[in-house]
Protein backbone atom coordinates (compact mmCIF):
# COMPACT_ATOMS: atom_id res chain seq x y z
CA UNK A 1 0.00 0.00 0.00
CA UNK A 2 1.44 3.63 -0.60
CA UNK A 3 2.22 5.54 2.52
CA UNK A 4 1.02 9.18 3.54
CA UNK A 5 3.32 11.02 4.87
CA UNK A 6 0.78 13.52 7.36
CA UNK A 7 -1.70 15.62 6.52
CA UNK A 8 -1.39 18.33 3.80
CA UNK A 9 -4.25 20.95 4.80
CA UNK A 10 -7.70 21.11 6.12
CA UNK A 11 -10.05 23.16 4.00
CA UNK A 12 -13.42 24.70 5.73
CA UNK A 13 -16.49 26.71 4.17
CA UNK A 14 -16.75 29.70 6.06
CA UNK A 15 -19.72 32.65 5.74
CA UNK A 16 -17.29 35.87 5.95
CA UNK A 17 -13.99 35.08 4.81
CA UNK A 18 -12.50 37.87 6.54
CA UNK A 19 -13.96 37.40 9.51
CA UNK A 20 -12.95 34.05 9.63
CA UNK A 21 -9.51 34.67 9.07
CA UNK A 22 -9.30 37.64 11.54
CA UNK A 23 -10.50 34.76 14.05
CA UNK A 24 -8.12 32.36 12.84
CA UNK A 25 -4.74 35.11 13.05
CA UNK A 26 -5.70 35.94 16.34
CA UNK A 27 -6.70 32.74 18.19
CA UNK A 28 -4.03 30.69 16.74
CA UNK A 29 -1.59 33.11 15.26
CA UNK A 30 -1.61 31.74 12.06
CA UNK A 31 -0.35 33.54 9.10
CA UNK A 32 -1.81 34.01 5.70
CA UNK A 33 0.05 32.20 2.82
CA UNK A 34 -1.81 33.16 -0.20
CA UNK A 35 -5.23 34.51 -0.83
CA UNK A 36 -7.04 33.69 -4.44
CA UNK A 37 -10.40 34.37 -6.08
CA UNK A 38 -10.77 31.03 -8.43
CA UNK A 39 -13.36 32.75 -10.92
CA UNK A 40 -14.58 29.48 -12.45
CA UNK A 41 -15.13 27.74 -9.09
CA UNK A 42 -16.88 30.85 -8.42
CA UNK A 43 -15.07 30.95 -4.24
CA UNK A 44 -12.38 33.01 -2.75
CA UNK A 45 -9.76 30.74 -0.60
CA UNK A 46 -7.51 32.42 1.84
CA UNK A 47 -4.31 29.85 3.40
CA UNK A 48 -2.71 30.28 6.82
CA UNK A 49 0.17 28.39 8.28
CA UNK A 50 0.11 27.90 12.25
CA UNK A 51 4.10 28.45 13.32
CA UNK A 52 4.37 26.12 15.53
CA UNK A 53 3.79 22.71 13.62
CA UNK A 54 3.69 24.37 9.68
CA UNK A 55 -0.07 23.05 9.62
CA UNK A 56 -2.05 24.64 6.64
CA UNK A 57 -5.80 25.94 7.02
CA UNK A 58 -7.73 26.96 4.23
CA UNK A 59 -10.73 28.67 4.64
CA UNK A 60 -13.29 29.20 1.25
CA UNK A 61 -16.12 31.13 0.88
CA UNK A 62 -18.26 29.83 -1.54
CA UNK A 63 -20.56 32.58 -3.77
CA UNK A 64 -23.19 29.78 -3.67
CA UNK A 65 -22.84 28.48 -0.08
CA UNK A 66 -26.16 26.96 1.13
CA UNK A 67 -28.00 29.05 3.85
CA UNK A 68 -27.53 27.28 7.50
CA UNK A 69 -24.93 27.27 10.00
CA UNK A 70 -22.68 23.98 10.66
CA UNK A 71 -24.05 21.37 12.17
CA UNK A 72 -22.00 17.61 13.36
CA UNK A 73 -24.91 15.93 12.85
CA UNK A 74 -24.72 16.15 9.48
CA UNK A 75 -22.55 14.09 7.76
CA UNK A 76 -19.35 15.31 7.09
CA UNK A 77 -16.99 17.44 9.39
CA UNK A 78 -17.61 16.59 12.80
CA UNK A 79 -14.95 18.81 14.27
CA UNK A 80 -11.35 19.62 13.79
CA UNK A 81 -8.75 19.30 16.67
CA UNK A 82 -5.35 20.40 17.01
CA UNK A 83 -2.76 18.32 19.07
CA UNK A 84 -1.52 19.15 22.44
CA UNK A 85 1.96 18.31 24.40
CA UNK A 86 0.21 17.65 27.67
CA UNK A 87 -2.89 18.75 29.74
CA UNK A 88 -0.97 21.86 31.07
CA UNK A 89 -1.44 23.29 27.80
CA UNK A 90 -4.82 22.76 27.55
CA UNK A 91 -4.87 25.02 30.61
CA UNK A 92 -2.89 27.38 28.94
CA UNK A 93 -5.23 27.63 25.16
CA UNK A 94 -8.26 28.04 27.94
CA UNK A 95 -6.85 30.62 28.94
CA UNK A 96 -5.80 32.85 25.65
CA UNK A 97 -9.11 32.13 24.75
CA UNK A 98 -10.24 33.53 27.70
CA UNK A 99 -8.39 36.98 26.92
CA UNK A 100 -9.30 36.68 23.68
CA UNK A 101 -13.34 36.22 25.05
CA UNK A 102 -13.79 33.12 22.88
CA UNK A 103 -16.00 31.13 24.36
CA UNK A 104 -14.86 27.41 24.99
CA UNK A 105 -16.62 24.30 27.21
CA UNK A 106 -13.68 24.49 29.20
CA UNK A 107 -10.80 21.32 29.90
CA UNK A 108 -12.70 17.56 29.66
CA UNK A 109 -10.77 14.86 30.97
CA UNK A 110 -11.82 12.06 28.75
CA UNK A 111 -9.95 8.78 30.37
CA UNK A 112 -8.48 6.69 28.62
CA UNK A 113 -8.00 8.53 25.36
CA UNK A 114 -6.82 11.99 27.20
CA UNK A 115 -8.09 15.32 27.37
CA UNK A 116 -9.08 18.17 25.34
CA UNK A 117 -11.01 21.74 25.18
CA UNK A 118 -13.83 22.54 22.85
CA UNK A 119 -14.44 25.56 21.54
CA UNK A 120 -16.02 27.23 18.00
CA UNK A 121 -15.02 28.99 14.95
CA UNK A 122 -17.43 32.75 14.10
CA UNK A 123 -19.66 30.09 11.97
CA UNK A 124 -19.76 27.80 14.48
CA UNK A 125 -17.55 24.50 13.13
CA UNK A 126 -16.40 22.91 15.64
CA UNK A 127 -12.39 23.06 17.11
CA UNK A 128 -11.06 20.89 19.76
CA UNK A 129 -7.14 21.42 21.54
CA UNK A 130 -6.50 17.79 22.77
CA UNK A 131 -4.15 15.91 23.95
CA UNK A 132 -3.53 12.06 23.67
CA UNK A 133 -2.62 10.10 26.54
CA UNK A 134 0.84 8.36 26.34
CA UNK A 135 0.19 4.86 24.75
CA UNK A 136 -3.22 5.14 23.30
CA UNK A 137 -1.09 5.61 19.47
CA UNK A 138 0.39 2.16 18.81
CA UNK A 139 4.62 2.86 18.75
CA UNK A 140 5.66 2.63 15.20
Amino acid sequence: MPKLTGTSHVDLTVSDLDRSVAFYEKALAMTQLMRARIEQEKFEVCYLAEPQTGMILGLVKHDAARPGGFDPRVTGLDHLSFAVDDPAELHAWAAHLDSLGIEHHGYSDQPPIGAGLNFADPDGIALEFYWISPGVIPAK
